[in-house]
């Protein structure tokens, strides 16, 4: 008996070819292929989770035309050569053994590419400085180039190249291609009124302006044939004032719908504007599920007979399967939340969603492709270890052990999980009376839903583990002389951190003053001035939750503000401007360069650093958001409760406080060891 979830799971066959259900995975960077741009082995292996768990196709995000003249990845695909296509095989193969097609996203990034990149200025439909191109010129002290703008003797080159990537492909072992023409790369150049300023046959109208997608697409119709599937990436809104808009979006797909098989409908800009428009096709956790669903929905209405693939925050295929159901688009994208668990197809269709691992939007995947790192996942250890566990199963023990294990957070949990996985006995010891350790409070703001489906998950994934015979034990604190007498083989301690009570502050201890997430989560009542002390991830955080409930927010931080803004992008990635925006938009004030220098009953007193200016600002609560302390005397007291080799300390206590990613992959690889 199949799944109820019909819709997700319907085949459909496109110029003859066969998809067996309509889940993709949107196309990410993983940072494994070659310096020179070729499939590795390591590359394989890891979109081999994607195509073990059941999407029906994988694609391979921003593989360059010709990487000598369109480059902005350390290590992305170059298809501009016959040399790369033995590699290809190897990813093309190994999506044939799951029944699942593999592709690439084909793309010339234009004006993206910078002139220290390649040795030249770069091409693009008219000779634009971008806001990239000001910042990069101003990091290597030279005068901003302007864009070469592309003769047709040079558009007709490019041309070939995208059909001369796609037969690459073809000859390679795949069927289907998805050509970048959205986010701002070199087709959005031409098709978008914000960068094309052409007066011959490729600019002016939109129709004009479609001239040189069209012939992209039918470059790669010429050189793959019929039997071969063209999918075509656009921003149905660039968001950007000057730039396309949905409407022009919808006349432009007239011109094109007869040239491709399937529109791929993403929005907003990739990296111009300092990547204003960013959060528009990689959404944060502080925006809506399903984000760009609604344009793809508009496109079905005007065009039912094209085919229309949606991406966006699509967390679950709970989702996808309401999307198809409706009629709002035939495929379904999905990257973060594959990434966050490739399995979801297969547990969906085996009935258990429950099972779900839930994406967190954190974007710590995001963050390492720019590093350049490789690519993994906050959730999900198993990405990070993809060539070292090639088929995604944890490796039995050879020796089953008695493993204690202190703590029930997410690194806590993922030992209990990973250690089972192993063969080993396991008993969890929490000091509270319920799972979750600091994901708990840091969950407790409503905008916080990710990573409170998270908390459901790891609570859910206890239940399991219990029902597989882990013991644990709430309300039991783990001492030295416990672990003792029980005789444990191993122990690995994931203690968590405490918040950092600042010492020395006439004040400090009144009953005023309280720990940020304790007032989120209710447990002191909070009156309408509330200061906060500390701008970073938890202070702001909290400042957000009660500008939000209709408080008067101070935020007051020790550090500059150039200081605690790159520490707060360090830590939260994109959203942090997310935050900032919101804060000002909601009448929050962040004082910087000021230290609290005493709290009394209504008020603080404040320091201003650079000018040494004394100032009282209201306060009916005091929150404390300055850090989070390992709780490194736990570790001190357990670390000899067992052989001292066999002690794993992971996440917070390991004195990383503060990243969930740090506590599930650090507990992962440790328990691999066990």
């Amino acid at each position: 008996m199949g799944s109820k979830y019909s819709h997700v799971f319907s085949p459909i066959r496109i110029r003859g070819i066969d998809f067996k259900n309509r889940v993709t995975l949107a196309p990410p960077s993983p940072n494994l292929a070659s310096e020179d741009g070729l499939v590795t082995h390591d590359f394989v292996d890891w979109f081999r989770m994607f195509a073990r768990g059941g999407v029906c196709t994988l694609y391979v995000g921003n593989c360059s035309i010709d990487i000598t003249e369109c480059k902005d990845e350390a290590y992305q695909l170059d298809m501009n050569t016959d040399r790369g296509i033995l590699p290809m095989t190897w990813y093309a193969d190994m999506c044939k053994q799951y029944g699942c097609h593999a592709s690439l996203e084909i793309n010339h990034n234009g004006e993206n590419t910078a002139f220290e990149t390649v040795g030249h200025a770069p091409y693009s439909a008219s000779p634009r400085i971008s806001d990239n191109e000001r910042e990069r010129a101003k990091q290597n002290g030279r005068d901003p180039i302007p864009c070469i703008e592309m003769t047709k003797e040079k558009i007709d080159e490019t041309v070939e190249k995208y059909g001369m990537a796609a037969e690459r492909m073809k000859r390679a072992g795949m069927d289907i291609v998805l050509v970048h023409g959205g986010h701002g790369n070199l087709i959005s150049q031409f098709t978008s009124p914000l960068y094309n300023h052409r007066t011959d046959e490729y600019g002016g109208s939109t129709e004009n302006r479609a001239r040189f997608a069209i012939e992209v697409c039918d470059s790669i119709r010429r050189h793959c044939g019929e039997n071969f599937v063209i999918e075509f990436r656009i921003s149905a809104d660039e968001i950007a004032e000057e730039g396309m808009h949905f409407e022009e979006t919808l006349e432009l797909i007239g011109y094109l719908k007869d040239h491709i098989d399937i529109l791929h409908v993403s929005a907003g800009l990739h990296s111009d504007f300092n990547f204003a428009y960013f959060r528009n096709w990689c959404q944060n956790f502080l925006m809506d599920h399903c984000f760009n669903v609604h344009y793809a929905r508009d496109i079905k209405k005007r065009y039912p007979d094209l085919l229309v693939n949606t991406v966006g925050s699509i967390m679950s295929l709970d989702y996808a399967e309401e999307i198809i159901a409706n009629g709002w688009a035939d495929f379904v994208s999905m990257c973060r939340p594959l990434m966050a668990d490739p399995d979801m197809p297969r547990k969906y269709a085996e009935d258990r969603p429950e099972d779900r691992r839930p994406c967190m939007r954190c974007n710590v995947c995001t963050k390492h492709l720019f590093v350049p790192k490789p690519i993994y996942c906050a959730v999900n250890p198993m990405s990070g270890m993809t060539s070292q566990l090639p088929d995604g199963v944890v490796p039995e023990a050879r020796v089953k052990k008695r493993v204690a294990i202190i703590g029930g957070g997410p690194g806590g949990i993922q030992a209990l999980q990973t250690l089972l996985d192993r063969g080993h006995d396991v008993t969890m010891y929490e000091k509270s009376g319920e799972l979750g350790g600091n994901v708990i409070p840091a969950a407790a703001a409503p905008f916080k839903n990710d990573l409170g489906d998270y908390l459901k998950w790891m609570r859910h994934t206890a239940d399991q583990c219990r029902e597989r015979g882990a013991k644990i034990l709430l309300n039991t604190e783990a001492t030295k002389e416990l672990l003792d007498a029980e005789k444990y083989d191993a122990v690995v301690i994931a203690a968590g951190s405490d918040p950092i009570v600042p010492k020395g502050i006439p004040g400090i201890d009144k009953p005023n003053v309280a720990w940020a997430p304790d007032a989120e989560m209710g447990k002191v009542p909070v009156g309408e001035n509330v200061v906060i002390i500390g701008a970073g991830s938890i202070g702001i955080e909290a400042a957000l939750d009660f500008v939000r409930a209709g408080k008067k927010v101070t935020v007051i931080e020790m550090f500059d503000e150039q200081k605690a803004t790159g520490n707060l992008f360090n830590s939260m990635s994109n959203t942090a401007g997310e935050f900032l925006r919101l804060l000002k938009e909601g009448g929050a004030v962040i004082r910087y360069a000021t230290a609290l220098t005493e709290v009394r009953d209504d008020c603080v007193v404040c320091k201003d650093l650079a000018t040494g200016s004394i100032e009282e600002i209201p306060a009916d609560n005091v929150l404390l958001a300055v850090g989070m302390r390992p709780r490194f005397e736990i570790v001190d007291e357990l670390r000899h409760s067992c052989p001292e080799t066999s002690v794993a300390i992971v996440g917070d206590c390991n004195n990383t406080a503060g990243l969930i990613s740090d506590a599930v992959n650090q507990a992962f690889r440790a328990c691999l060891h066990i």
